[in-house]
């Protein structure tokens, strides 16, 4: 079984037919959740499932399940997959990819006429992004039970239209109740979104976990004044000491490392004016580690620092944790089916944690999962720029149908 290879020149080409649709001029892709451009790679997804002999379900939020029967199909599917959804600056490969891989991986099972035991089915799952609506993984997670079916529904984007409107105009409103749909096993693959197999020259990322995440809204709030005639020590300044709350986000992340991540990426300063002490400050907080007690010792710290910093300043702080994931290891008998695969092909490879979120961890809650990353240029995702080499690309789904087909059992002909 160790000679058994994928097609990678019909996988590029797939990726690149794919990628026309919403196509951008700097060379991205912009396919926001629902929408026609989502509905025509839907379409285009599914008729080439169809060519493949796939017969197709589709569930209530949206779901699209692809699947070619076993010689016993009363086991429950091997499943891969990701989403077809993008960022309005996204690039050809987030999501993409790994609906195509296991495509690919269907298409050449078909060519060489192997027969598995378990069915092997392709999901592409609804709104991966929440770039149009939110929550983000909304498909998954309304699959796996995070959230309720009425709650997706009722989601709306900036123009007031609602998720169970839109999924019914593109005619993807399923019939299936999400969640019924069995799993036996799922293997998700996808560039890594990062620069670290780039960095150490590996193809191949084992993907023993994603980190979990906290997030946080904070806001300071203190005095506007005018910034020449109040003296510096009567001054209530929220954007000082906002930054010092900043600083510490960063501190806590460097005392744990490696996977310790703190990140303030939105910054709001009011009124904004550049002769007027900032009164109000709202930004956000976003801290990950792979460990959940090191993640809820963060927590912790930044907590207490918080406390501290408004009992030394006087000022009014507010902080509201508004959304948190724990971090999520996958199963050892997939992350063991990848490690086999890797090692049975030859690639350069090593254990990459995913620091995104992925449908994977949704997956997870259900059934043994696993995920398999290859470099993606600089590091660069969420961006038109997005890039990947063929090769590696290639590399990753002949780990994927290996990984598969340890899983579903290969019968003899």
């Amino acid at each position: 079984m160790t000679d058994l290879r994928i097609d990678g020149d019909r996988l590029w080409a797939s990726l690149m037919e794919l990628a026309q649709i919403g196509a951008t001029a700097k060379g991205g892709v912009k396919r926001l959740a629902l929408t026609d451009l989502d509905k025509q790679g839907r379409d285009l997804v599914v008729q080439w499932g169809r060519q493949a002999g796939m017969s197709i379900t589709i569930d209530q939020i949206g779901n699209v399940f692809m699947r070619r029967d076993g010689a016993n199909n009363a086991l429950p599917p091997v499943m891969t997959g990701s989403h077809i959804d993008t960022q309005p600056t996204g690039g050809k490969f987030d999501g993409n990819y790994g609906v195509l891989a296991g495509l690919e991986v269907v298409r050449t099972l078909n060519d060489l006429n192997i027969r598995t035991e378990a069915p092997i089915e392709v999901a592409f799952w609804t709104n991966e992004e929440g770039s149009r609506f939110v929550p983000v993984m909304m498909g998954s997670g309304v699959f796996c039970g995070a959230f309720s079916l009425e709650t997706a529904y009722a989601a709306t984007d900036i123009d007031g239209k609602t998720v169970g409107e839109e999924l019914a105009r593109i005619g993807y409103r399923g019939d299936q109740v999400p969640g019924e749909h069995p799993i036996g096993a799922y293997f998700e693959t996808h560039i890594e979104q990062g620069p670290v197999l780039e960095d150490a020259g590996k193809v191949i990322g084992v993907v023993p976990a994603v980190m979990g995440l906290s997030w946080y809204d904070c806001v300071v709030t203190g005095m506007e004044a005018h910034a020449g005639p109040t003296p510096m020590g009567l001054r209530k300044d929220a954007l000082q000491v906002a930054t010092v709350i900043m600083q510490e986000v960063v501190a806590i992340a460097h005392r744990y490392p490696p996977y310790g991540r703190g990140t303030v990426g939105m910054v709001q300063v009011f009124p904004n004016s550049r002769n007027v002490i900032p009164g109000e400050v709202k930004f956000s907080i976003d801290l990950r580690n792979v460990n959940d007690d090191l993640l809820n010792t963060m927590h912790a710290e930044l907590l207490a620092f918080i406390d501290k910093t408004r009992s030394d300043t006087g000022l009014t702080i507010a902080l509201d944790r508004v959304s948190y994931y724990p971090p999520c290891p996958f199963h050892p008998d997939c992350v063991s089916a990848v490690r086999n695969a890797t090692a049975r092909l030859g690639y350069p490879t090593m254990d990459v944690v995913s620091g995104a979120g992925h449908d994977a961890i949704y997956a997870a809650r259900l059934a043994p999962s696993g995920m398999i990353f290859v470099p993606c240029k600089d590091g660069i995702s969420h961006n038109e720029i997005e890039d990947a080499k063929p090769e590696h690309l290639e590399a990753g789904c002949n780990v994927l149908l290996h990984a598969m087909l340890e899983r579903a059992g290969k019968v003899d002909s």
